[in-house]
């Protein structure tokens, strides 16, 4: 079987679709229909039944793929690393993630990349956008710290940090003496990413603190201005350590005792399957993936 077909047969697997799996192989649709053939040809079995809507893969079809579908990705995305070391991979990179993980910890792991000529374009968002913008098309990489459930992405956990927690001294020190913390915890003013108070219901369930409401002083997200309002002696916020850690070790935030413990945040890199064909794409992932895996 050739990798070529082989390439082609995940394609419409992920996409459900012959026209969808052309599109991104940038091959005509009776070429995407020969490869299936080959490969029903060569296996024995039909892969896929056509529908009005696209196709239906058959049990050989989620056989097939759960054989390859990993194998051949990281095949296709160590040939297209190999070519990006010995070929010219200059060209602009579309990134998208969160505000801050790109600032404080994304930005300074490019260098490798912008010294081998790629031209790097940052772009902010949440979850959902980074989904949005990475199937669409529209940026080569995402990182998103919620979990990947997408099948049209391929994602891996790059970087995992401790979720604390924090305030200014003088807030902490009265929540930390309090006998009864939960209570006055929830009577001070909350700083949140968002309404649904990502990272904060997390850190709240754990400790077994329950709350009816809990409306937010300030909602915006970027958790460094959470920071900025939180040494200013106002609230209390949890985030990420390597967001706070800086001001914890001088002394402008303290972390609060959490009654259970602290929670994980785990960031991913995403990406399209089909992405990992360019060179520029598969070195930049690589890249970031070793780096920041190794800034843990």
């Amino acid at each position: 079987m050739s990798l070529v077909r082989l390439r082609t047969f995940m394609e419409v697997y992920r996409q459900r679709s012959i026209s969808g799996a052309a599109r991104a192989l940038n091959l005509t649709q009776p070429a995407v229909s020969q490869h299936i053939s080959g490969l029903e040809v060569a296996i024995g079995r039909p892969l896929f039944e056509r529908q009005p809507q696209g196709v239906l893969p058959t049990p050989a079809a989620e056989d097939l793929a759960a054989d390859i579908g990993n194998s051949l990705d990281t095949a296709e995305s160590a040939l297209a690393s190999a070519r990006a070391r010995s070929m010219d991979v200059s060209g602009t990179l579309q990134i998208i993630g969160h505000a801050d993980f790109m600032a404080d910890k994304l930005a300074g792991e490019l260098l490798p990349l912008l010294e081998s000529g790629i031209r790097v374009h940052m772009h902010t968002g949440d979850g959902p956008l980074v989904t949005q913008m990475v199937v669409e098309g529209h940026c080569d990489l995402g990182i998103t710290a919620h979990p990947v459930t997408d099948s049209r992405l391929k994602g891996e956990v790059i970087f995992r940090d401790e979720v604390l927690a924090v305030a200014s001294p003088g807030v902490a020190s009265r929540l930390n003496a309090s006998a009864d913390f939960a209570t006055d915890l929830l009577r001070e003013p909350l700083l949140a990413y968002n309404l649904e108070l990502s990272l904060i219901d997390h850190w709240l369930e754990k400790n077994r603190i329950s709350y009816q409401t809990l409306l937010p002083a300030m909602v915006g997200q970027d958790l460094r201005g959470q920071r900025s309002l939180l040494v200013q002696g106002f609230g209390w916020s949890v985030m990420p350590q390597f967001l706070c850690q800086q001001q914890i070790e001088q002394g402008e935030l303290v972390a609060l005792h959490a009654p259970v413990g602290d929670t994980e945040i785990r960031y991913n890199l995403v990406w399209l399957a089909s992405a990992l064909r360019q060179p520029r794409v598969a070195h930049a992932r690589q890249t970031l993936v070793w780096r920041l895996n190794r800034a843990e």
